[in-house]
C-alpha cells in the first residue's frame, strides 16, 4: 500500500517514521548537554535493560549518537513539532527507505548545524542547562520569527501552561478534595477498590495504522499491569507493562521488541496505574494544584502528582462539575527537549458500578491515536502470560485463516 505524505498538526509523518525509515543528522558528535533540573525526575534506564543505540540501527548517524532508538524516534517528533515539517521535507524519498540516510536535502544539513548551535548556546550561556530548544525560536514554523507580533503582546489569552507545576495556585480546591470527588464520581471508594481486572475490545485508529480502523484488545490487572494489542494488517503492535518492565512492538519498527526505559517506562507505569485509581493518592505523591486550564470550553481543575518511586511528574485535569478525569499530561525527555504525551478521556460508561472511559485519544509530537471500546468486562481472570514480554510482530497468514 502506498502511504500518502501526511502533516497533521505540524507533526512528523508517523506512518513513514515508524515503518523502518532511516533518519539521520550528521557531523561531529558533540557532548550531550546536561539535563535541566525538571528532567532529573526521569529515571535512567532500568538495570537489565539493554538499549540499542541509534547509530547501531540507523545509517549515517553523526550528531545524535549515544541515544536509544526510542529517544531517537522521539527526537524526530520534536523536530517536526518545532518546525511544522515532516519526514519528506528533510529526507530524499518517502518510498525508498535507504534514501533516508542520504544527505542530499539542504534542510537536513541545516538541521545538523542547528543541533550543534543550540547545544553550544546551552553549554556556553546556560551552564549546560537546556534553556534553548528548536521550539524556542521556530514555534511550529519552518523559519524563526524575528519581528514581534503585537496581537500576541496585547492578547488577553492566558500564558502558556508550565511544563511542571512548582507553586500552588491560589483560591483552588485542595488536591484531596479534587481526587476524592473523582473517586466518588466513578463509583465511590468501595466499588472502585473492588475493580481488580478488566478486558476490553474495540477499534484503534492512528498514524501508525495509516488512519485505518483496526481491532484492539486490552488486558489489565490491578494494581499496575496493562497490555494493549493493536491488530494491524502487517502484524500485531503491542504495548505491555508487567508491573516493573515494559515493552513495545510495531511492524516495521527498527527494533523488533523494544524494552522501555526512563520516561517511557514511567509513562507506561502511569497509564497502568490510572486504569485502577483506587490508590491514586498513594501511587502518586507531592500533590500540588495548578491554575485552571480550559478544555472544550470547560475550565478544568489541574492537579500534579509525582509517580512513586521515581518522582516522574504527571498532570491530571478534572471536570469540576462531574468530577471526572478528562486529561492526563506527562513529559518524556529527549536529547533536544521535552516531549509531551497527552491523553484525553471521554465517553464514561458504568460497568458493574464503576465508570470507565470507553474512548481516549493519545497525542504526542509524532502521532495521534484514538481508541474506542465496544465491550468491557470487569473482574475477569486474566492469564499472567498476557503481561509477559511480547513476541516480535508476525504478518498474519490470511490464506491459512480462510
Amino acid at each position: 500500500m502506498k502511504l500518502k505524505r501526511t502533516a497533521f498538526l505540524g507533526v512528523v509523518t508517523i506512518v513513514i517514521c515508524l515503518y523502518g525509515v532511516v533518519l539521520a543528522f550528521g557531523q561531529a558528535a558533540p557532548q550531550r548537554p546536561a539535563q535541566p533540573p525538571r528532567a532529573q525526575s526521569q529515571a535512567p534506564a532500568q538495570s537489565g535493560v539493554t538499549e540499542q543505540k541509534a547509530e547501531d540501527v540507523f545509517k549515517n548517524i553523526q550528531v545524535l549518537k549515544g541515544i536509544s532508538v526510542k529517544e531517537f524516534m522521539d527526537t524526530m517528533g520534536f523536530f517536526a513539532a518545532s518546525t511544522g515539517l515532516n519526514c519528506a521535507d528533510c529526507h530524499v524519498s518517502e518510498e525508498d527507505w535507504d534514501a533516508y540516510a542520504k544527505d542530499d536535502r539542504e534542510l537536513k544539513k541545516i538541521a545538523r548545524t542547528m543541533v550543534l548551535m543550540t547545544n553550544g548556546i546551552n553549554r556556553s550561556y546556560f551552564a549546560g542547562k537546556r534553556e534553548l530548544t528548536c521550539w524556542s525560536c521556530h514555534r511550529g514554523g519552518d523559519k524563526p520569527t524575528v519581528t514581534p507580533d503585537l496581537t500576541v503582546q496585547y492578547s488577553s489569552a492566558p500564558p502558556p501552561e508550565p511544563d511542571v507545576i512548582t507553586a500552588a495556585a491560589p483560591r483552588q480546591p485542595s488536591a484531596d478534595e479534587i481526587l476524592d470527588k473523582y473517586i466518588q464520581a466513578i463509583g465511590g471508594v468501595q466499588r472502585v477498590a473492588s475493580l481488580t481486572s478488566f478486558t476490553a475490545k474495540g477499534i484503534y485508529v492512528g498514524f501508525d495504522t495509516a488512519m485505518m480502523k483496526v481491532p484492539v484488545d486490552i488486558y489489565a490487572k490491578a494494581p499496575n499491569q496493562n497490555t494493549i494489542i493493536v491488530h494491524m494488517p502487517e502484524g500485531d503492535s503491542t504495548r505491555t507493562y508487567d508491573g516493573q518492565r515494559g515493552w513495545f512492538t510495531l511492524p516495521g519498527y527498527p527494533v523488533p521488541v523494544l524494552e522501555l526505559s526512563g520516561g517511557d517506562l514511567n509513562g507506561a507505569r502511569t497509564d497502568a496505574l490510572l486504569a485502577f485509581p483506587a490508590r491514586i493518592k498513594q501511587d502518586f505523591t507531592r500533590w500540588i494544584v495548578g491554575f485552571p486550564v480550559t478544555i472544550n470550553d470547560v475550565e478544568t481543575l489541574v492537579v500534579q502528582g509525582r509517580l512513586v518511586p521515581t518522582g516522574f511528574p504527571v498532570k491530571l485535569y478534572f471536570d469540576p462539575t462531574t468530577g471526572l478525569l478528562v486529561r492526563s499530561v506527562r513529559l518524556v525527555d529527549s536529547i533536544v527537549g521535552m516531549n509531551p504525551t497527552q491523553v484525553d478521556y471521554e465517553d464514561y460508561r458504568e460497568v458493574n458500578g464503576v465508570k470507565l472511559p470507553f474512548k481516549w485519544t493519545v497525542t504526542w509530537t509524532d502521532g495521534r491515536s484514538v481508541t474506542e471500546l465496544s465491550s468491557l468486562q470487569t473482574n475477569v481472570p486474566v492469564d499472567a502470560a498476557k503481561f509477559g514480554k511480547p513476541a516480535p510482530p508476525v504478518k498474519p497468514n490470511r490464506a491459512a485463516e480462510r
